[in-house]
């Protein structure tokens, strides 16, 4: 035994001070989960309050609403807050538990492509109902 007591790392001392895990990026994925959770913990009161101002409404009283300028970028920021945090939770997830290479990357596209989809079709409906077309 080497009189050493600090286990060795196989990590390179560049790697270390990045912090960088195998896929290079988790850092930054922690970050920025963490920030699209505190724009959706601020946006939660304003959105549910437009939700409930509209929840019995037809559609002409929800263009009324979302009519308005900041209405309708309190929700846009709301979609895309809470999209972009459901698609790196759930890049995390299939990196985490998915462990052939080729299910993984099938998953993480089709979770990349679901999550443009989502976002689309709701960011399309928030301004076609602001714009009262």
């Amino acid at each position: 035994m080497s009189g050493s007591n600090s286990p060795k790392s196989v990590r390179t001392p560049l790697g270390r001070v990045r912090g960088l895990g195998s896929s290079h990026s988790g850092t930054s994925d922690f970050w920025r989960q963490r920030l699209t959770a505190v724009a959706m913990l601020l946006l939660m009161i304003p959105v549910i309050f437009i939700v409930m101002s509209v929840f019995r409404s037809n559609q002409a009283g929800v263009a009324q609403v979302l009519g308005s300028p900041i209405v309708a970028i309190v929700m846009l920021l709301f979609i895309v807050a809470s999209i972009w945090h459901m698609k790196i939770g759930m890049q995390v997830v299939i990196e985490d538990y998915v462990h052939d290479e080729k299910i993984k990357l099938i998953s993480i596209i089709g979770n990349n492509f679901f999550s443009a989809a989502v976002a689309l079709a709701s960011i399309y409906a928030i301004l076609k109902l602001s714009s009262g077309v």
